[in-house]
Parts: C-alpha cells; sequence; structure tokens
C-alpha cells in the first residue's frame, strides 16, 4: 500500500512564504525520485519540481528561484519551500513518487491560496 500525505498548504498573501511536505508510506523510499505537482480549477496538472534518488533537482522555469524541492530519507519525507509566493502559484499541490518514470499513487494534495 502506497500511501503519500501531502500537507502545509493554506492561505498566504503575495510575497510570503509556504513549506509543503509529503510522507510516504509503503515504498522504500530511499529509491525513489519524488515531484511536486499542482494542479490550478481548469488546468492540467503540472510537474513543479524533482528531485531524484541521489538528490539531483529541477524545478520548473516558472517557480526558479522560489521554490526549492528537498527529501529526507531518514523521515520519508519530501518537502517544498514556496517563497516569494504569486497569486499564480494557487493550486492544489501533490506529490507523488516514481522509480524509473512509473508513477506511484497520488496523495490527496494540499490546498496553497495566494491573495491578498
Amino acid at each position: 500500500q502506497v500511501q503519500l500525505v501531502e500537507s502545509g498548504g493554506g492561505l498566504v498573501q503575495p510575497g510570503g512564504s509556504l513549506r509543503l511536505s509529503c510522507a510516504a508510506s509503503g515504498i522504500f523510499f530511499p529509491i525513489y525520485a519524488l515531484g511536486w505537482y499542482r494542479q490550478a480549477p481548469g488546468k492540467e496538472r503540472e510537474l513543479v519540481a524533482h528531485i531524484t534518488s541521489d538528490y539531483n533537482t529541477n524545478s520548473a522555469e516558472s517557480v526558479k528561484g522560489r521554490f526549492t524541492i528537498s527529501r529526507d530519507n531518514t523521515e520519508k519525507t519530501v518537502y517544498l519551500h514556496m517563497n516569494s509566493l504569486k497569486p499564480e502559484d494557487t493550486a492544489v499541490y501533490y506529490c507523488n513518487a516514481n522509480r524509473n518514470g512509473v508513477l506511484t499513487s497520488w496523495g490527496q494534495g494540499t490546498q496553497v491560496t495566494v491573495s491578498s
């Protein structure tokens, strides 16, 4: 049973910061790559940041310099540190784990709303 539980979302003002967490169970966590995705109403789900099993990272151009992905293999958790938030960052944020490009199950997501 693969389970991914996202948390840490909420309402934040533009320019604010937030840290999202995703706790994983049911997988041998260290060998998996991990990604944070988001989906806004009426839009497709998009990958925003990715971290490999050997800690290499990539992020979408829209969030570069503002978001940082990290992982803690002991805690079996992946984080997304979000700074300088913009209204266009408003979305439900999801995490997923993959091995050789094959995704596991989605979590329930956590809502991030950036508004004054």
